[in-house]
């Protein structure tokens, strides 16, 4: 009679022993830890987030750092401009060390202190402009995603008409309306406030369409109905459990949507209807840089590559963030 076969050793140990001996310990993750490891092995998206930071912290620190060096955006430097032509002296327009980046044709302002003024203005602007796009996208995608029927007729034919609005003749028109005063504010406030109110109110049904439908696709699932089972009204499931799952989508566009707003600011202010005179712009710089661009392309140059280098930085980390939050859109 053969004799039973006796079972030891890891047949015999519970679960947690045997995941004892493992080479490591296994440990959950969060959807946001997964993201950012996937993030990080994108060094494109890496680079253009970095140079995202530096340009933001420039932009921040900007005032301080003038007040620090005492540069001055305005201050005219006559002697360093040839009274015959109204251009730099020296090559490359006025490069030095005192001016790094030179100087600018007819006045002779830094051109260098000027990028820096400008960034704010830019950053802002776009900044601002994002906010409220996605503030209004995101509450009538939302609504209209979930509710459906006709609530979502009458919000998705108002997307239309604000998508059929021919923009940037919109904008020309208001910002020459409004370049006296307005609302109690006057100067570069009432610019500023004027652009990001065009830009942002404007563009919101971009997101809220992309809002509505991933709304469309989440109301039908499970947790949604968990929610309706157990007795939670409509803005409780809209903003506590629909919302939630959207921070993905809605961070991704934004970043998209910032470099979109960058060029739409600098765009207006080359056209003279943006942030105006003395106030440093990288539109306006460009504007004046017409005039001279063929005996001191300098002066493109540089704002151009302002604006070519916050765009691409933005647009890299926004693909960098769109490949990590869904990798299912590569």
């Amino acid at each position: 009679m053969t004799a039973p076969i006796e079972t030891t050793g890891a047949a015999d140990a519970q679960p947690e022993a045997v995941l004892s001996g493992a080479k490591g310990q296994i440990e959950g993750r969060s959807l946001g830890q997964i993201a950012w490891s996937r993030f990080k092995k994108d060094k494109v998206a890496v680079a253009g987030g970095i140079v995202v930071i530096l340009l933001v912290l420039l932009a921040v620190l900007a005032r301080p750092i003038q007040a620090l060096f005492g540069l001055d955006p305005n201050a005219f430097n006559q002697d360093l401009i040839d009274p015959n032509t109204s251009l730099p002296t020296g090559s490359w327009g006025g490069m030095s060390a005192d001016h790094p980046l030179g100087v600018e044709p007819k006045f002779g302002r830094d051109i260098a202190t000027r990028i820096l003024e400008g960034s704010w203005v830019s950053l802002v602007v776009a900044f601002g402009a994002t906010i409220l796009s996605n503030t209004i996208g995101t509450v009538l995608g939302v609504i209209a995603g979930y509710y459906g029927g006709r609530v979502d007729a009458i919000i998705s034919r108002l997307m239309d008409t604000f998508l059929a609005f021919p923009l940037l003749l919109f904008a020309i028109a208001i910002s020459a309306t409004l370049q006296g005063g307005a609302f109690g504010l006057e100067g570069l406030p009432l610019h500023i406030t004027v652009l990001i109110f065009i830009i942002g109110f404007f563009n919101w049904p971009y997101l809220g369409r992309i809002v509505r439908g991933q709304t469309l696709a989440l109301r039908e699932r499970e947790f949604v109905d968990a929610s309706r089972g157990m007795g939670a009204k409509g803005p409780y499931i809209l903003f506590r459990e629909l919302l939630p799952n959207l921070v993905g989508p809605i961070i991704v566009y934004s970043t998209l949507l910032i470099p979109t707003n960058i060029l739409f600011e600098a765009s207006l202010s080359f056209l003279g209807v943006g942030i105006q005179p003395p106030q440093a712009s990288w539109g306006g710089m460009l504007n004046q840089a017409v005039d001279f661009y063929e005996v001191d392309p300098q002066f493109m140059i540089v704002p151009g590559l302002a604006i070519f280098v916050t765009v691409l930085a933005f647009n890299l980390l926004g693909d960098g963030l769109r490949d990590a939050l869904d990798p299912r859109s590569r």
